[in-house]
């Protein structure tokens, strides 16, 4: 797969089907990952798959729970005012990806592999969010759906350590959960805000020097 497709392509793909992921795949996802770049090369990560059914379905209650606390508490504003003006553009997006996310929930125990990821005594996420990031680059070369979540964590962390039997007193921090399947939809290109709108140039504020109409990337027509 050519780089640039895996850059404006690799998005959160929720919505996956129960069908296994071969080991081999596995093992080049992984492979992958640990070839990111590592703070002092100290390589101070875990990562954690879980493909065990009951084990699943244990953590799939608290994960439920956790996008439901999330609701009500920080998208609350958000989810009232998308639900009051369901028709304006910016409702919907967020209604989408709201319809998204809760699919997830209410689906977790039918995902067929999650991946946690682990770093040690580093809260910044600075030494495994760019494995993170490789290991979803490479499930998206194999054809593998991804989404990135931090809700367990948040809500439901002890329980969830507990039942992943991570060992107490080594300072390893749960930096998320990577849900992973072949996904239902289909591969498209991000949409999002403009870069002249979220980029500035030497101080906060300057204009970035150029705009960006329509993405510079575009999937190749047959």
């Amino acid at each position: 797969m050519e780089l640039y497709e895996a850059l404006y392509t690799t998005r959160a793909m929720r919505r996956v089907r129960p069908d296994p992921i071969p080991a081999g795949v596995q093992a080049r996802i992984l492979d992958a990952a640990i070839r990111a770049p590592s703070g002092g090369n100290q390589q101070n990560w875990r990562f954690l798959l879980v493909d065990d059914r009951d084990l699943i379905e244990q953590l799939a209650p608290l994960y439920k729970d956790s996008i439901d606390q999330l609701w009500g508490t920080f998208y609350k504003r958000q989810v009232t005012a998308a639900n009051e003006h369901p028709d304006d553009p910016a409702s919907a997006s967020f209604l989408a990806v709201q319809r998204s996310a809760q699919w997830l929930a209410d689906h977790f125990a039918e995902v067929p592999l999650f991946l946690f990821p682990f770093c040690q005594y580093d809260p910044s996420g600075g030494s495994i969010y760019p494995a993170v990031w490789s290991a979803m680059l490479a499930a998206r070369a194999e054809g593998i759906g991804t989404c990135l979540t931090a809700v367990l964590g948040a809500f439901h962390g002890p329980e969830t350590l507990e039942l992943l039997g991570v060992p107490d007193a080594e300072g390893w921090i749960m930096s998320g959960c990577v849900s992973m399947g072949y996904p239902t939809g289909r591969w498209d290109v991000a949409q999002r805000r403009p870069v002249d709108q979220v980029s500035f140039r030497n101080h906060w504020g300057n204009p970035v020097g150029f705009a960006i109409d329509t993405p510079l990337w575009a999937r190749p027509q047959d």
